[in-house]
């Protein structure tokens, strides 16, 4: 029996994502996260086939979550989920190991689509992007940035992405639940293994990997 994980921060997408899913592919074992930490927690505690991943939920930080997971779990089947359909992003993601890329304009059929070829072990893109996305340039940085993270552990990568989210030590160490000289101990291993100096090198290693979320533009620019 095949196992998904749908990972987004909306409930209303995911549970979509759920039905959909559940009626593209029989017998499919579905679990559900909305945040990177959740998804960490659940590739760490159970066997995961294929995932469907947003770029732009808690902690992911863009197109570095999809670098952290793939170091983490080399052989799990990602198909980004996004509202971003640019093709030099999409060509990124691909890049850096993704399986598929469903943008969240996309019908039941592409869904469907998607889940099927990525099971069967070929890659799905969205036919009209193809082309577009098979003439973008690659991103010269991106192998030396996902490199870098992938040194990371799981908890480091937790505690980099709690400090990019503007914590001191003593909040992570709260936020998650040890003391702070553990949490100093893995500041410490991740400026090493990141080949950076301090705090503000380390966010920025994440930082060259994020993405400005299209939905999030919208919701701004309704609100301004």
């Amino acid at each position: 029996m095949p196992s998904l994980l749908i990972a987004d921060d909306h409930p209303l997408f995911r549970a979509a994502l759920h039905r959909a899913a559940e009626e593209a592919v029989a017998d499919l074992q579905i679990s559900e996260a909305d945040s990177l930490h959740g998804v960490l927690e659940t590739i760490e505690n159970q066997q995961i086939d294929l995932m469907l991943l947003d770029l732009h939920m808690p902690g992911n930080h863009g197109l570095a979550g999809l670098a952290t997971i793939r170091a983490l779990q080399p052989g799990l089947a990602i198909i980004i989920v996004s509202a971003n359909e640019e093709p030099h992003v999409i060509r990124r993601a691909i890049d850096l190991g993704a399986a598929g890329y469903l943008p969240k304009s996309s019908g039941l059929t592409d869904l469907q689509s998607a889940l099927q070829s990525v099971l069967d072990g070929e890659r799905w893109i969205p036919a009209l992007l193809r082309e577009p996305v098979a003439r973008a340039a690659p991103f010269g940085k991106d192998a030396d940035l996902a490199a870098r993270l992938a040194s990371l552990s799981t908890h480091q990568y937790r505690v980099l992405s709690l400090v990019a989210e503007g914590l001191l030590n003593k909040q992570i160490a709260d936020r998650l639940g040890v003391q702070l000289r553990t949490v100093k101990a893995h500041m410490t291993r991740i400026m090493e293994r990141l080949g950076v100096r301090n705090r503000a090198q380390a966010i920025r290693v994440l930082h060259e990997m994020g993405l400005t979320d299209p939905s999030r533009q919208i919701d701004e620019a309704r609100d301004a």
